[in-house]
């Protein structure tokens, strides 16, 4: 395995924000991280205005995550496909399926750090978080989620959904660090 560097985990928020300089946080050498993949379904298309803008935001956050765990994102002409490609996913823990879904369970971003926490200390290898076909998951991509996560009851594009995501995730992990991007409002 490649050695990473990271910040530890321990908490170093209060209930008021931020208590500690970033700088001051030790870096510690850990060994396997987990990786994290941004799934969509769609079409590959010339990106051109608004959506060539919702990728480049959708880019820059993946790359933020980058010091806390390799991340990528993967583009399936169908849900088949994402499901099959899941399912290939091996390691020494079964890869870990997040639906964006408006029926699933809104999490705050605190909450949804929390969750996504716990997952990598219990072992996680991979977490995949994937916005979905037009019409919605079937039942079938529903039953193999461990979490079906609602940015709401509002129906998001899913350049923006895919935008939303890769920035939850980046929260989640500067509130892990206890790095000061959350202020918590």
């Amino acid at each position: 395995m490649i050695a990473v560097y990271r910040k530890p985990i321990a908490p170093v928020l209060s209930a008021s924000g931020f208590t500690g300089n970033p700088q001051s946080i030790p870096l510690r050498r850990t060994l396997g991280t987990m990786q994290i993949t941004l799934a969509h379904i769609g079409t590959r298309t010339q990106r051109s205005g608004a959506k060539a803008a919702f990728e480049t935001l959708t880019s820059m956050y993946v790359e933020r995550v980058q010091p806390y765990h390799p991340m990528r994102t993967e583009l399936f002409r169908s849900e088949d496909e994402l499901l099959a490609w899941f399912a290939r996913q091996h390691g020494r823990a079964a890869a870990t399926l997040v639906l964006a879904d408006s029926r699933g369970r809104p999490l705050s971003s605190a909450e949804f750090a929390a969750w996504v926490g716990a997952r990598r200390d219990a072992g996680a290898q991979h977490l995949v978080f994937a916005i979905g076909p037009p019409d919605g998951w079937s039942a079938a991509a529903r039953s193999q989620a461990l979490l079906q996560l609602s940015f709401g009851a509002l129906t998001l594009a899913h350049e923006l959904a895919r935008l939303v995501a890769a920035e939850q995730i980046y929260r989640a992990c500067t509130i892990l660090a206890g790095h000061p991007y959350h202020g918590g409002h």
